[in-house]
């Protein structure tokens, strides 16, 4: 039998996450390399010594190939998720329960041809740009609600960009 993982005892990683956006409101997600369905938006650890802005912009730059964007807003609160059960011990060597995210709603200020996911180590495999409404749907279940919190605290740079 395998040896059980004392979820309370692990520390969140500390993280950002980027919701990037186009002159239109939509936002970014890219399809992960290592699932069938995954969708997500830029996210990353944060280094140390390094500022939430300086992360959003260095894991632009590793996940989808550009750093083209200006930072429009940050998320008030940091917002945590669990991994489930299954991926508890098999994910980040280990070492985490979880991340906790500082948000970043950033208007991408590049073309199309600007994004490239082949980077020097590919997350992703396909991207798209999507309405805010439709986000939560292509999203895995135990991201959800961080999503849906994320969405509702930047609803108002959304309506800016839509707006303009």
């Amino acid at each position: 039998m395998g040896k059980t993982i004392d979820r309370e005892s692990l520390p969140y990683r500390p993280c950002v996450g980027v919701m990037l956006l186009n002159d239109r409101g939509q936002v970014f997600v890219a399809k992960r390399c290592d699932s069938k369905d995954s969708w997500q938006m830029p996210q990353g650890g944060i280094d140390e010594g390094e500022s939430v802005r300086e992360a959003a912009l260095r894991e632009l730059e590793e996940e989808i190939g550009t750093g083209k964007a200006e930072v429009l807003a940050e998320t008030t609160e940091k917002l945590r998720y669990d991994l489930p059960d299954h991926l508890l011990g098999k994910v980040w060597k280990g070492r985490w329960r979880g991340q906790e995210q500082v948000w970043i709603a950033a208007r991408f200020t590049g073309t199309d041809a600007d994004i490239d996911l082949a980077t020097e180590h590919p997350e992703f495999d396909a991207w798209k740009w999507v309405d805010a409404d439709d986000l939560p749907d292509l999203i895995v279940p135990f991201k959800r609600p961080v999503y849906e919190a994320v969405l509702k605290e930047f609803e108002t740079v959304i309506e800016n960009l839509r707006r303009r």
